[in-house]
């Protein structure tokens, strides 16, 4: 493929990752927008492979790289249970940090690129490599942290070390004394000190960071790192002189960075107080002193024929669902529920929260999976107004998400964050398995409030009790 060719094709992938973006805003196209992302990857790939800087004795080596990472790609598709995807897109995140380290790596030491750059150029281009390792060595230790978060293998309290902001401040400046040092360096060996240096510096930092996230904030956390991989590929273009590369990590980056200012808006933080770490604690543990008055009252329980009777009984009813509904992997029940009270008539909607669950759009993923209509699947804005007129707000799984503290008790650690209003319903049903708090550690208000009940039990389970109960 000539020079010209590989060019078109890259211009033409492009095009379509645009329009994979755009088709990724809705659910209604989201169908269309993973087809033109499909396509466009093929287009880049071939194009790379059949290009002019590839040569004939590489292609044994492409062919088998692609035949383990196609495999293992594969085999994750199929095994991964949905429940499972906030922890797996963690880990590819991690791959492209990796993956833009090892290129930084190999470019770098490339006897055939030593002599192509001389002077200003030769700076510029040590440059993308220092930037490209050290991006691409937060990311993935970074994503790596996030993945033991998200899978349970690590605890999602934060972790704080005192002085960590001195600490980060010194580590910066420990980065930017070796950047010259690696600048300066007049041979491959001299400048790999330097280089090792940073790395290690990037990749401990890149712990530290998530570490210092507490668990209520892992959402942020995996839009950030989205955010974070795209800035990788962007300067691994810069690094291998592809432009396809660098538009593509371009689109990604910028795509993530406004994901995570929408996720921070949801939660009423800064982008930077999330970075800070300090908010969210273990889930269930109690919230730090002072972090809000206890709730008082008592807590009314409810069965499932009870629950049964009562939406049999309403004409409109709210269902929002939380990471409990994900952990139960009940979206498949409640969806049997939904049809069956929509086919007797009741105004079924699923009202869905930013940050519900443990990646954005968490909640839109399980439940299209589950086959709900994406006509009665709503945002939080576009329903809080509608939870007065509401016979029964349904809460399968959610906490934080539904927590009235974060409207009346300024002393709350989420006072301010945007939720919805489930408690303005005639009747609220929340589900759980116990009393324990969500996964900011916070003690919730709305269980006991007058209109509330509290459903106890593993949601498919007690789901699937409400359903025989409806249907009898």
């Amino acid at each position: 493929m000539s020079a010209t060719l590989a060019s078109i094709s890259y211009i033409g992938a492009a095009i379509l990752f645009i329009l994979s973006l755009g088709g990724l805003s809705h659910p209604e196209t989201s169908r269309r927008g993973n087809v033109y992302g499909i396509i466009g990857m093929a287009i880049a790939v071939l194009a790379t492979v059949f290009g002019p800087q590839v040569t004939a004795a590489g292609y044994a080596w492409i062919v088998g790289a692609m035949v383990v990472g196609g495999s293992i790609g594969l085999y994750a598709a199929r095994v991964v249970k949905m429940t499972q995807m906030p922890e797996l897109v963690a880990l590819m995140h991690s791959l492209v940090g990796l993956a833009a380290m090892l290129v930084g790596f190999a470019n770098y030491i490339d006897p055939a690129a030593a002599g192509v750059f001389q002077g200003t150029e030769k700076t510029i281009h040590e440059l993308e490599i220092y930037i490209g390792i050290l991006i691409g060595a937060v990311t993935f230790s970074g994503s790596v942290i996030a993945f033991g978060k998200l899978s349970g293998k690590i605890g999602g309290r934060p972790v704080l070390i005192p002085g960590r902001h001195w600490v980060n401040l010194a580590g910066l400046l420990v980065v930017i004394w070796f950047g010259g040092s690696f600048i300066q360096a007049h041979s491959v060996a001299e400048g790999m000190t330097p280089l090792a240096v940073m790395s290690v510096i990037a990749l401990l930092f890149g712990i530290h960071m998530v570490m210092a996230i507490g668990g209520a904030d892992m959402p942020v956390v995996v839009s950030m790192l989205n955010s974070y991989s795209g800035w990788a590929a962007a300067a691994t273009g810069f690094m291998l002189n592809n432009d396809l590369l660098i538009v593509t990590g371009a689109l990604v980056g910028s795509s993530g960075a406004i994901l995570s200012y929408i996720m921070c808006r949801a939660m009423n933080r800064r982008f930077i107080a999330v970075i800070a770490g300090g908010f969210g604690t273990e889930g269930g543990a109690p919230a730090a002193a002072g972090g809000g008055a206890q709730p008082a009252g008592e807590v009314v329980p409810i069965l499932a024929p009870e629950t049964a009777e009562l939406l049999r009984e309403a004409k409109s009813v709210i269902i929002v669902p939380g990471y409990g509904m994900a952990v139960a992997q009940a979206q498949h029940t409640v969806c049997e529920i939904a049809e069956h009270l929509r086919e007797k008539g009741v105004n079924v909607r699923f009202g869905i929260h930013p940050v519900a669950g443990r990646m954005p759009g968490h909640m839109n993923v399980l439940l299209a999976e589950a086959k709900v209509p994406y006509d009665i699947v709503f945002e939080m804005d576009e329903l809080n107004e509608d939870f007065p007129d509401t016979d029964v707000a349904m809460v399968i799984g959610a906490n934080d998400i539904v927590n009235p503290a974060a409207q009346d008790d300024p002393a709350s650690p989420i006072a301010g964050m945007p939720v919805l209003e489930v408690w303005k319903a005639k009747t609220s049903i929340v589900m759980k398995r116990s009393m324990a708090s969500g996964y900011a550690g916070v003690d919730n208000p709305l269980f006991y409030k007058e209109n509330n009940r509290m459903l106890f039990g593993d949601a498919k389970k007690m789901l699937e009790e409400v359903l025989v109960a409806l249907i009898a």
